[in-house]
């Protein structure tokens, strides 16, 4: 008898950005009807890189740094068509160099292809645990209705060989090679067929097919499941697509469309995070993902799940928002070429400084004088605390915590999103620093004000997107 390695989801983390987007506001704007309820927008320093970074340093959360042996990024709105974007991410979460990465793209479904290749890797024992985070930052056609569908958001899961909350029992694959949803290279929005032939030859043939043979394969049916995640465009066409199969409402789970809209490839995996946060062991889940074919997994929650940290994570993030305007909307997506604001353009940031610094800029290190513990930042080679030459050790900051000590606000500061707040922080353990705040409102920014450390873009000039890190609000969970 074959033994067949138990492998499975051991981690997970979300990330919904901070700023909302009424659809309200949208149909406002082009005298259409709303679709209700708002979706969720990236600020102007966010990207899907950003915004995997989050997703991930929630996963890891639950795990050690030197466990991690792989991490996939899967997206289709990667800001680099040709630049591993994966590496920038595990650069950020302090990963080793050594670690495999790799860049999942160019369909919806990309995210659960990752975890079939994560699957398959951890299986074969060429490793033992892979982060897979998917993120996706796109645009409708102004005054179409995908732009009031499409929201920005990320999600990760660890899948590894032990300390499993739900095993993969089983899974199932199908590809469409007909177009449904596309974009060409050039195109910023993406395009969409005939509604009813996407639907119904597409997502719902395919759908369909790969959940019944998948069901069929393991021999369960469709009472067998305490959950039951579709992904659906909308949550019209999930109801619909729950009926055919034989799925009670009671079984299905949420996709959260009415609050922060389809995020593309985070949709599937952010439903996936959310049933984790209820379940008991013994549930059998149903997951379930559309894009080019589609791709179903059974999954059976284990014991290892009381281990987990219940935190209400996903409702928290959906609860912790701001509402924007369309203008602002449109401001910061430059969908509208508009005026330059009359301040001299930031440096094209230079490849060689971010290849020298990049433990400062990617992963925020400072040091720590190994003779009076004093803590500085950035790295220098004297101590300020004992004046010791060349004798510190590295100091990670980004995963502290800290209090703003003074600030300014900045009116004249060349920003999307202005003012601009520079806030000098003391970290807890020590050492002090100052940095942009984001997600924010300037009003209420003071001194005082718990702050956490978040991984944006700075600004993009000459075709180079510079990242660092924010400071921004510290968000109790």
């Amino acid at each position: 008898m074959v033994d067949v390695k138990m492998v499975g989801i051991t981690s997970y983390g979300v990330y919904v950005p901070f700023n909302r987007l009424s659809r309200d506001e949208i149909a406002g704007t082009w005298d259409t009807a709303s679709m209700g309820g708002e979706k969720a927008v990236a600020n102007f320093d966010e990207d899907v890189i950003t915004m995997a970074v989050a997703a991930a340093r929630e996963c890891i959360k639950k795990k050690e740094l030197g466990e991690v042996d792989g991490l996939f990024l899967a997206t289709t709105s990667s800001p680099y068509k040709e630049k591993l974007a994966a590496s920038i991410v595990a650069a950020a979460l302090d990963l080793s160099p050594s670690i495999r990465t790799a860049d999942f793209t160019n369909s919806l479904r990309s995210g659960t292809i990752a975890m079939n290749s994560a699957i398959d890797a951890v299986k074969s024992g060429a490793a033992r645990n892979i982060i897979v985070v998917a993120a996706d930052c796109r645009l409708g056609v102004p005054q179409s209705g995908l732009e009031q569908i499409v929201g920005d958001g990320a999600a990760a899961v660890m899948i590894g060989d032990s300390g499993i909350i739900a095993s993969i029992d089983g899974s199932y694959s199908l590809f469409n090679p007909s177009i449904d949803i596309w974009r060409e290279e050039k195109d910023p929005f993406i395009r969409s067929w005939e509604e009813r032939f996407v639907i119904v030859e597409g997502y719902q043939r395919y759908m369909k097919d790969s959940v019944s043979r998948l069901m069929k394969n393991c021999g369960v049916s469709s009472k067998d499941f305490s959950r039951v995640i579709l992904y659906g465009p909308d949550e019209r066409n999930q109801v619909t697509l729950a009926k055919i199969l034989g799925f009670n409402s009671k079984q299905i789970q949420n996709t959260f469309f009415s609050q922060i809209g389809n995020l593309g490839n985070a949709a599937a995996m952010m439903m996936l995070a959310a049933t984790f946060e209820d379940l008991e062991p013994g549930d059998k889940i149903l997951f379930t993902n559309y894009g080019d074919g589609s791709d179903s997994f059974i999954l059976s929650v284990t014991e290892e799940i009381k281990k987990v940290s219940k935190t209400g994570d996903i409702r928290s993030q959906l609860n912790f928002k701001r509402n924007i305007s369309y203008g602002k909307y449109i401001k910061w997506r430059r969908l509208f070429e508009l005026e330059e604001p009359r301040r001299p353009k930031p440096p094209t940031p230079s490849i060689t400084c971010i290849w020298r610094e990049q433990k400062k800029i990617f992963t925020l290190y400072g040091v720590r004088c190994k003779k009076c513990g004093t803590i500085q930042f950035p790295p220098q080679r004297v101590c300020v605390g004992c004046q010791t030459m060349d004798d510190f050790e590295n100091y990670k900051l980004s995963d502290k915590v800290g209090k703003i000590f003074t600030l300014s606000v900045d009116y004249l500061a060349r920003s999307l999103d202005p003012p601009t707040v520079f806030s000098s922080v003391d970290f807890e353990g020590g050492g002090r620093a100052t940095f942009m705040m984001t997600d924010c409102d300037p009003s209420q920014v003071h001194i005082g004000m718990d702050v956490e450390m978040t991984f944006r873009k700075l600004y993009e000039e000459g075709r180079i997107n510079n990242y660092y890190w924010k400071a921004k609000p510290l968000q109790r969970r």
